[in-house]
């Protein structure tokens, strides 16, 4: 009889322990997927982030970049003129600087 009864109380403690072993596996892969959606989350709004901030430096680049050759465009444009100007009054026959 002691054979029977220590038998059912082991039976009994290790279904117990599968049981709430089971459970807080469950619980543990339950908590795992929220984790999961809590770093998808944060690396979406990091991503979000570094790409706001190389937008803006790219824009700024180009922006600077765009005056520097308009301002180039310009000074040569003005070069040129003045060049034209003086190579006309040198076929006229004029003296320079009038």
């Amino acid at each position: 009889m002691k054979t029977i009864e220590m038998t059912r109380i082991l039976l009994a403690a290790g279904l117990g322990l599968g049981l709430g072993c089971g459970v807080a596996l469950g619980q543990s892969a339950g908590q795992d997927m929220k984790d999961a959606g809590h770093d998808t989350k944060a690396a979406t709004v990091d991503t979000g982030h570094a790409t706001k901030t190389t937008t803006k430096r790219v824009y700024h680049k180009t922006k600077h970049v765009t005056k520097k050759a308009y301002h180039k465009t310009a000074e040569g444009t003005k070069t040129a003129a003045h060049r034209t100007e003086n190579s006309g009054d040198a076929l006229a026959g004029k003296p320079e600087g009038h």
